[in-house]
């Protein structure tokens, strides 16, 4: 998984519950430690703690609402995911929550030169932050990574019926994030075209 990718997931632990209403992955601290255990590589926490205490929970939390508006933002002129299109932080706050937690670590360039591969440069923690700081910095730069980099431009927020998800458009067809948000919204239109031929019949 790319760092940029990672930025993705967490604005995605949003999402639409199935049943017409919003679920939230990381509303308890049980869904964030099942949701960075999964993805502790990327993360390097990988002696992160077993269950997030609050003040990591909140932050983790409050990182999801900055890159989200800031996702808003990138998607103009369409519009935002309607999770929380009533609710988006002020440009200026997000940018500076993003900011502050990417700067709780700093870190030094390192050289890598897998074989097969180009040789890269990745930016690994310095020093012996504590976890919590590690995860919040590593979230926050995947976000800086992911707004800087190529996949901005092809961010969409998915125009499916009620789906509240962000995607990349990975193909020039793409329009939803997934086949069955498509399936949904074909579903949509046909019952929409029934209706308005039977009110506009005679």
């Amino acid at each position: 998984m790319t760092a940029a990718r990672l930025a993705l997931e967490l604005a995605v632990t949003v999402r639409h519950d199935g049943h017409g209403g919003v679920a939230d992955d990381l509303a308890e601290p049980e869904g964030l430690a099942v949701w960075l255990r999964e993805r502790a590589a990327p993360l390097d926490c990988t002696a992160g703690p077993r269950l997030p205490d609050e003040a990591l929970h909140t932050a983790v939390r409050e990182l999801r609402a900055a890159v989200r508006s800031l996702f808003a933002r990138a998607v103009r002129p369409g519009p935002p995911s309607s999770a929380d299109a009533h609710r988006l932080l002020p440009e200026e706050e997000a940018l500076r929550r993003l900011n502050a937690a990417a700067a709780l670590v700093p870190t030094v360039p390192r050289l890598g030169w897998e074989p097969g591969a180009p040789p890269a440069v990745r930016h690994h923690p310095a020093g012996s932050a504590p976890p919590a700081d590690r995860i919040l910095a590593a979230l926050a730069r995947a976000a800086l990574d992911f707004l800087t980099g190529p996949d901005l431009a092809l961010l969409r927020a998915c125009p499916a019926p009620r789906c509240v998800r962000y995607f990349v458009k990975d193909h020039a067809r793409q329009e939803w994030c997934t086949p069955s948000c498509g399936n949904r919204a074909r579903v949509a239109r046909h019952h929409e075209r029934r209706k308005e031929g039977r009110t506009g019949a005679p």
